[in-house]
């Protein structure tokens, strides 16, 4: 098994692909040690000294790392961690269920702009942001606010306040009227 690596926009956050399936749909967020015991393959990259954070995509693992570590220290371990896991055949989640990583719903008098945004969203954003380790989740629209949840190499990124005003922001208001801003949220 070769696990191929490449950079991201977050220089914490480096991307790990094993050349195989991570999850079959959607993604899968783990801010924390504390999060990962839904799946076997995050609580094995955790064991290794210096991970803050892990995040599955449908073909690759972003792992982001403490800022007082050097890649060059744990980027063997984690390597090491993810082939065993793929060779052992454990499910890389437990039996609580599929992994969520959806927009969050929303009803009522906004509905077809959140249907809108949220199209936008899953055909012009979280395409190229998978591309980067990460992803962006609706969190809610308020009074033409747009609330985004950004998630692996997006949480904590440098260059993610410039994606979200000069990109994301950008493109809703082009194609939405009633956006007026897009706002980070931590959940």
């Amino acid at each position: 098994m070769f696990i191929q690596t490449e950079s991201t926009p977050n220089p914490a956050t480096l991307k790990f692909l094993p050349g195989q399936t991570v999850l079959d749909m959607g993604t899968a967020d783990f801010p924390s040690r504390e999060t990962a015991d839904k799946s076997p393959l995050a609580a094995r990259i955790f064991a290794v000294d210096g991970v803050t954070a892990v995040f599955f995509g449908t073909d690759f693992v972003a792992v982001t790392k403490a800022d007082t570590i050097e890649w060059d220290h744990i980027k063997p371990a984690l390597l090491g961690a993810i082939m065993e896991h793929f060779q052992s055949g454990a499910p890389v989640m437990g039996d609580e269920g599929p992994a969520a990583g959806g927009h969050a719903d929303h009803s009522g008098e906004d509905a077809e702009i959140v249907g809108q945004i949220k199209e936008l969203l899953d055909t012009r954003v979280r395409p190229a942001v998978a591309q980067d380790g990460g992803d962006i989740t609706f969190h809610g629209f308020d009074r033409g606010v747009v609330y985004l949840h950004m998630q692996g190499a997006c949480a904590g990124c440098p260059s993610s306040t410039l994606t979200l005003k000069m990109g994301i922001e950008n493109l809703l208001r082009h194609y939405i009227p009633e956006v007026v801003e897009v706002r980070p949220v931590t959940v």
